[in-house]
């Protein structure tokens, strides 16, 4: 089994149809093997979908390392906002077009980037369930680079578990960021970083 930010060709396609509630309003996402949280919503992306501050959420948001678009897509429908979704993964990315016509989502925009290398635009909001095992090379671009991408008063939401390091990452985050943990629950830290 490869990860699911690799694109293995050979891996077979075995598409599944999950549903689930997010703030009271019911979302189908369709999924399949070689993308993160095959099964369905995973804990971490709900902490972070019921804690983040809708009021602070508008303008033009980027759902970076999308997977097949759960973030993406639920703030396009609660916050009606314009959604940037990116990854690597092209079966997921496949997955994130499909779910957000599934959806009837519009203003989103769905694409392949390695990171930041093909994001031009510069957003309100930029949120991420960043992919731990991709390795802190990666996660840290991420995270670190999104200040880049940022508009003046833009924010960066992302979710992480203590174990895999939440403590050390806020610690380097607050060399680029106002940093403040929003929700904590089960491991996982909810974090809000302001410029």
């Amino acid at each position: 089994m490869g990860q699911y930010f690799d694109n293995d060709i050979n891996l077979p396609s075995k598409i599944k149809r999950t549903e689930s509630f997010i703030l009271n309003k019911k979302f189908i996402f369709y999924t399949d093997n070689g993308v993160f949280s095959k099964d369905g919503l995973d804990f971490g992306s709900r902490l972070l979908l019921e804690s983040i501050p809708l009021g602070e959420v508008g303008g033009k948001v980027l759902d970076m390392g999308c997977g097949y678009g759960v973030l993406g897509i639920v703030l396009n429908k609660i916050a009606s906002c314009e959604v940037d979704m990116c990854d690597v993964n092209l079966r997921a990315l496949h997955l994130a077009k499909r779910n957000t016509k599934e959806n009837s989502c519009s203003s989103i925009n769905v694409f392949e980037s390695n990171c930041y290398e093909n994001v031009d635009s510069k957003y309100s909001t930029i949120i991420t369930n960043p992919p731990i095992r991709a390795g802190k090379k990666i996660v840290y671009d991420i995270v670190m680079n999104a200040k880049n991408y940022l508009n003046d008063n833009g924010k960066l939401f992302l979710v992480v578990r203590k174990e895999q390091g939440a403590k050390s990452l806020m610690s380097d985050l607050k060399k680029n960021y106002i940093v403040e943990v929003i929700a904590k629950k089960k491991g996982f830290f909810v974090i809000k970083c302001s410029l």
